[in-house]
């Protein structure tokens, strides 16, 4: 279970001064489930999910990972976490097969465990056809499947995925989502980021939504929409973020 309470990031900005980028957010992340983060760009998304990943630290509050506190055993939180960030992170003179397997090295498997798990990903992902070729020569769907290989590599219990399908085509955005929910079905914990509604409506067990760095409302996408009495989740999303913005100071 991930467990995050009173979690406040503040960020020091030479015009705006203090911007609190998280803001108090408190949320309970069940085991065996998929998680989203769902809110408009500049919302506070993937500064949890940073501070999820030991990227970042934060300002107040307290975060664990199964147990683990975040910030201050930050060595044992990476074992057992897989993190894919909005850029891809994949070298462009490497191929596919050699970036994940140096991640596999950097997680200190074995060359025989690598080889195992590898075949296994890259048959889970349908990479076989290109596992081979310079990243610099792959599209930005085969780059964003490399990003995922990379990330599960250790066979983390725990993944993170920051707008996993964006700006991909229809028919990669759909393979990455089934896979997601291959992962759910093998008990693991995923926290996703998205700003599109019907991808959070898809693939999520549980949707917090997040405003402006904090959580207007959390639960299951049928509990969402009775909290804002509303019939479809686009509905509920929009009052709430209507209501929040009306309800800020001016």
């Amino acid at each position: 279970m991930i467990e995050a309470a009173n979690l406040t990031k503040v960020f020091r900005d030479a015009k705006r001064g203090d911007v609190k980028a998280l803001d108090d957010v408190s949320l309970a992340i069940p085991s065996g489930t998929i998680f989203g983060l769902l809110g408009p760009n500049g919302a506070g998304k993937t500064t949890f999910l940073r501070i999820l990943s030991t990227l970042m630290m934060p300002t107040e509050g307290t975060v664990r990972i199964n147990g683990i506190d975040v910030p201050g055993n930050p060595v044992a939180i990476r074992r057992n976490t897989g993190y894919m960030s909005t850029e891809t992170g994949v070298y462009p003179r490497l191929t596919g097969r050699e970036m994940v397997e140096f991640f596999g090295e950097l997680h200190g498997m074995s060359r025989e465990s690598i080889a195992s798990r590898s075949a296994e990903i890259f048959d889970m992902l349908d990479m076989n056809e290109f596992k081979d070729t310079v990243i610099a020569k792959l599209s930005s769907g085969m780059k964003q499947k490399v990003s995922i290989a990379r990330t599960i590599i250790h066979d983390p219990a725990v993944l993170l995925f920051d707008e996993p399908t964006a700006n991909l085509d229809v028919m990669v955005a759909r393979t990455v989502g089934d896979f997601i929910s291959r992962c759910r079905d093998d008990d693991r914990t995923i926290v996703l980021s998205t700003h599109m509604i019907h991808e959070a409506e898809r693939l999520c067990d549980r949707i917090a939504i997040i405003f402006e760095g904090a959580v207007l409302a959390a639960g299951s996408p049928e509990e969402i929409r009775a909290q804002a009495d509303a019939p479809t989740l686009e509905q509920a999303f929009f009052q709430l973020i209507d209501g929040a913005g009306e309800a800020a100071p001016c």
